[in-house]
C-alpha cells in the first residue's frame, strides 16, 4: 500500500481495486441486458420495466468508481487500498476524509442519474 498515490476527494483506490470495479459493472450491464430482454420477450406490463433500475445502479456505480479511481464505499468508510485486495489504510486527517465523502456522494448521485435517466428511457419506449 502506498499513500503517496492516495489523493483525498480524487484517488482512493489502485488497479485491482478498478479491475473490480470494472468487472461489477460488467455484471451489472449483463443483468440489465438479460432483465431487458426477459421484460420484452414475455411482454411484461411497462410498470414491469422499473425494476431494471437496479441492475443499471449496480452498472452505473462500478462504471463510475472504475473511470474516477474512487470507491465511494471506501470514500464512506475513510479508507483507501492501492495494495493486496482487502488491505484497507485509514485516511488520516478530517479534511481529507471530508473531501473522500463529498466525492463518494458526487459518484453516488451521478450513477443513480445515469440508471435513472436509462430506466425513464426504457419504460417510455414501446416495445
Amino acid at each position: 500500500m502506498s499513500t503517496a498515490d492516495y489523493i483525498p476527494g480524487a484517488c482512493n483506490i489502485g488497479k485491482g481495486e478498478i479491475r473490480q470495479r470494472q468487472i461489477v459493472a460488467l455484471v451489472g450491464l449483463v443483468l440489465s441486458i438479460s432483465t431487458l430482454v426477459t421484460l420484452v420477450s414475455t411482454d411484461a406490463p411497462r410498470g414491469a420495466r422499473l425494476a431494471i433500475f437496479i441492475p443499471l445502479a449496480v452498472a452505473s456505480i462500478g462504471w463510475v468508481q472504475s473511470r474516477r479511481k474512487f470507491c465511494l464505499a471506501y470514500g464512506f468508510m475513510g479508507t483507501f487500498n492501492f495494495g493486496k485486495l482487502g488491505q484497507l489504510s485509514r485516511v488520516a486527517d478530517s479534511a481529507s476524509r471530508a473531501a473522500d465523502r463529498k466525492t463518494a456522494l458526487s459518484i453516488l448521485f451521478q450513477a443513480g442519474a445515469y440508471a435513472l435517466i436509462v430506466t425513464a428511457l426504457i419504460y417510455v419506449i414501446p416495445f
